[in-house]
């Protein structure tokens, strides 16, 4: 094969989106369109990958910077075949090029290295699929007394109703002999009802030219799948999904409520016996070890969960490790840098940051800790807070072992409450508070007689 040259196409406007971002910048399981292509070809080994952009370029640029791809600008967009024309002085006069659409995402890295081996270099290579309903596609015209050598690509709008009754369908996706393409897409023209050059005429220069012309079986429809519209690429995400539920199904005998009502926005990793709820959300890279119960309706970044722990109904974590055999929730919020211990209670409206809970400690009512080291079987009473932020600079506070926080308290940080210390209800602690003893700071109370509420003037 030699040479491996990857040309995406990812220039046109998506007009049918309805939408002022770029078609390709539309987003799939949390990616967008173009990432998901740029992804299952960069184990491929290209020598070089050209994007071709043209509607809001820059924005597809800015998208992919970082990515080594070199973005061709094609302007005006006058169809497929001239946005190649615009590679040809990126290409090299030898090896393959493979040839992709920025708007199929879900091409899988095995059927794009397979469409580059049967080009080799020496043929003009398709990827085929059959489609139930295969309107809208160009249809492969093949010829039975040449065994069913594929002899062209007819386009939808340009095929006679027998060949719109032909089910086999050509993907927009080809792998060719970089040398022979450069110099046929040179010759296309726009004699069609579109006034556009389709690179799908390359196949008529192929047959007149006696270069073999093969056809690659894509593994289904659904990998070949384009967007067009905000319909499509929702039931696009409805089908993708379904598919990543049934793999974990499959390979970790995981549970689903529902798998129809799952999204994984990036890589989940599961033991045994995990069980996740309805509504559920995984963003980033997450682990969820063996028995790990995930309740209806969460949302889960970058966290792993260890064995045992339950997450319970409308808890939102990022970048969150919980221990085993926790039990954090509902309406739970962790953010970045919360490290949860063994059999760590976390309740209903308590945000976690950037602290750790050793074993054992319970935060189980409305309450914020934040920038805080709390040690074993603490319990942190409702409404209490650790004001870590002096309008300039965060600080620590730190909780021994067997401390008992009252209800609304608030420790000022930098502040250490030592092992076993009590502190009263409706405290604000700023010193620190000794161990094993009870620490109150509250103004004096006061009755004031004869006071009287506030009155509204009669109307």
């Amino acid at each position: 094969m030699g040479q491996l040259s990857i040309v995406i196409m990812a220039a046109g406007k998506g007009t049918r989106m309805k939408s002022a971002r770029p078609k390709v910048l539309h987003t799939l399981a949390g990616r967008s369109l173009l990432q998901h292509v740029l992804n299952a070809v960069a184990g491929l080994g290209a020598d070089r990958t050209l994007l071709v952009v043209g509607h809001e370029a820059d924005a597809v640029r800015a998208s992919v910077a970082g990515s080594g791809a070199t973005c061709v600008l094609q302007e005006p967009q006058l169809g497929t075949g001239h946005a190649v024309q615009q590679v040809v002085p990126h290409l090299p006069d030898a090896g393959t090029t493979l040839v992709l659409n920025g708007d199929v995402p879900l091409i899988q890295a095995d059927t794009a290295a397979a469409l580059a081996a049967a080009s080799g270099g020496k043929k003009l290579a398709l990827l085929t699929v059959e489609m139930a309903d295969p309107a809208g596609y160009g249809r492969i015209v093949r010829d039975p007394s040449q065994g069913d050598a594929v002899r062209a690509i007819v386009e939808h709008k340009d095929a006679s109703d027998a060949q719109r009754a032909i089910r086999e369908v050509y993907t927009g996706i080809l792998a060719a002999p970089t040398a022979w393409l450069k110099r046929a897409v040179k010759g296309l023209t726009n004699d069609n009802a579109q006034r556009e050059y389709y690179l799908t005429d390359i196949v008529a220069v192929a047959e007149r030219e006696g270069l073999p012309v093969v056809a690659v079986p894509a593994h289904d429809e659904f990998e070949v799948t384009g967007v067009n519209s905000a319909t499509q690429l929702a039931e696009l995400e409805r089908r993708f999904q379904r598919r990543q539920a049934e793999r974990l199904m499959e390979e970790h005998g995981v549970r689903f409520a529902d798998p129809s009502r799952f999204d994984l926005r990036g890589t989940l990793a599961c033991g045994r016996d995990v069980f996740i709820d309805v509504g559920c959300v995984f963003e980033g890279n997450v682990t969820l070890d063996d028995d790990v119960t995930i309740s209806a309706h969460c949302v889960i970044r970058n966290s792993r969960i260890e064995a045992g722990a339950l997450i319970q109904p409308f808890t939102h974590m990022t970048d969150a490790v919980i221990g085993p055999r926790a039990e954090v929730g509902p309406f739970a919020r962790l953010r970045p840098g919360a490290q949860l211990g063994a059999e760590v209670h976390i309740g209903n409206f308590v945000e976690i940051k950037n602290s750790t809970l050793a074993r054992g400690a319970k935060a189980n009512h409305l309450a914020y800790v934040g920038d805080a080291t709390v040690g074993e079987r603490v319990n942190y009473g409702a409404g209490s807070i650790t004001a870590n932020y002096d309008g300039a600079f965060k600080h620590r506070t730190v909780i021994g072992n067997d401390v008992h926080v009252g209800s609304n308290c608030v420790l000022v940080a930098p502040v250490t409450v030592a092992e076993g210390a009590t502190i009263g209800a409706g405290s604000t602690i700023s010193k620190d508070a000794p161990a094993g003893q009870l620490t109150v700071a509250r103004a004096k109370q006061v009755s004031i007689q004869g006071w009287s509420r506030p009155k509204k003037a009669a109307k």
